[in-house]
């Protein structure tokens, strides 16, 4: 956590939580700092939930992910009883790691000594533990954390104490739903991953502001209109919406044939998850932002479609995703990264107009101002 004390060591003074129009961006250390990356793991990823999959990639019993939060590794299983529960995936007797990447097992067994949890992470006794003096099986199960299922995907917090995604998120679930009917009945249909060198707020601050649309993505400005593209900021979250057009360099789509509305729709969900919906058949889209170090950052841009094979339109918009706007982007966050060395710059300003219009960054303040209220809490809540 950054105490009271560093918020003059960091500059963090300077930055306006209350004031947008008058804020100084976070500090550029900021984004880079060790001790800093290692704060942001208990203070911001700990407490809050995390994106896993969409149910459909857990439909049976015993079909299971795996999953990483910061330095801690997570297992996600749906029970013989129908119910998906996730697990610190690590065996309480030497630590070993349960289970690795995804599948479907009829139990949990532990790789090193064998030990066996049922599906709802109960420890299974056997004849050897039963020779063991006043050894009780219930301090040993898997230690659990909170599972929710929201708009059809799985999300886990190791909060225990926390309150629901659906409550924190307000009205964002409703007006998800007002882009995209039903996303629950949606299939998993592919994933792009790229490894970016940026600090993951880089990559979150850059989705949360369209002022480097026109000269950075020519063909994304074509796709929806740009003087009508509003960033709304409410709760933890942040929409990004406008009209779309047919006639675009980015991707070809049938106007008539669409099943959302003919719109762009776009949102950000805190700490780091965007989602987003495009022009086309019924569809639906995750940005999962994932750091994996000060300066790195993995990313996954999964894609949940009415069929599990993509369209010509829907393969279309995947290779635009992939070839030329993640490219634009990268190359954006990337060179951000390195300019934050810079031994003459500290903080920037927040080009915030008073009439919020596509090219203010209110958007990036609010993220900033979320960021700044998690790292300056009270552990102790």
């Amino acid at each position: 956590m950054l105490q009271e004390r560093d918020v003059d060591v960091f500059g963090l003074d300077r930055f306006k939580p209350n004031d947008p129009q008058r804020s100084y961006t976070l500090p550029g250390n900021l984004y880079y700092d060790a001790n800093v990356y290692r704060a942001e793991q208990e203070a911001v990823f700990r407490r809050s939930w995390n994106y896993v999959c969409h149910e459909s990639q857990l439909a049976e019993p015993g079909s299971y992910t795996t999953t990483r939060i910061g330095d801690q590794n997570i297992a996600i299983v749906r029970g013989r009883d129908g119910v998906i529960r996730g697990f610190h995936n690590v065996c309480s007797h030497r630590a070993h790691q349960l289970l690795t990447g995804e599948g479907k097992t009829r139990m949990i067994v532990c790789p090193y000594h064998a030990w066996t949890y049922e599906l709802d992470g109960k420890l299974r006794s056997n004849a050897i533990l039963d020779t063991i003096e006043d050894f009780k099986t219930e301090e040993f199960c898997l230690k659990p954390v909170l599972v929710e299922s929201f708009l059809g995907l799985v999300w886990v917090n190791l909060d225990m104490k926390a309150t629901s995604l659906a409550q924190q998120s307000g009205n964002f679930n409703q007006e998800v739903r007002s882009f995209v009917q039903d996303p629950e009945t949606l299939v998993f249909a592919g994933r792009l991953t790229f490894e970016i060198k940026a600090n993951w707020k880089n990559v979150v601050e850059n989705f949360q502001e369209c002022y480097h649309c026109p000269p950075a993505h020519p063909a994304l400005v074509e796709l929806f209109d740009h003087g009508i593209y509003r960033t709304k900021n409410y709760g933890i979250c942040s929409s990004h919406i406008a009209p779309a057009r047919e006639d675009n360099s980015a991707f070809k789509f049938d106007a008539s044939k669409t099943g959302n509305k003919l719109m762009y729709a776009a949102w950000y969900l805190w700490p780091n998850v965007t989602f987003n919906v495009f022009p086309g058949r019924r569809n639906m889209s995750l940005m999962h932002i994932m750091p994996t170090g000060p300066e790195t950052t993995y990313e996954h841009w999964d894609f949940f479609l009415e069929d599990r094979s993509p369209n010509e339109e829907e393969v279309a918009a995947m290779e635009y995703i992939k070839d030329v706007l993640q490219p634009e982007d990268i190359g954006l966050v990337e060179s951000v990264q390195r300019g934050l060395h810079s031994t003459v710059y500290s903080q920037g300003r927040l080009v915030i107009d008073k009439d919020l219009t596509s090219n203010s960054e209110h958007g990036i303040h609010h993220f900033q101002t979320m960021y700044y209220n998690a790292m300056t809490a009270d552990p102790r809540r």
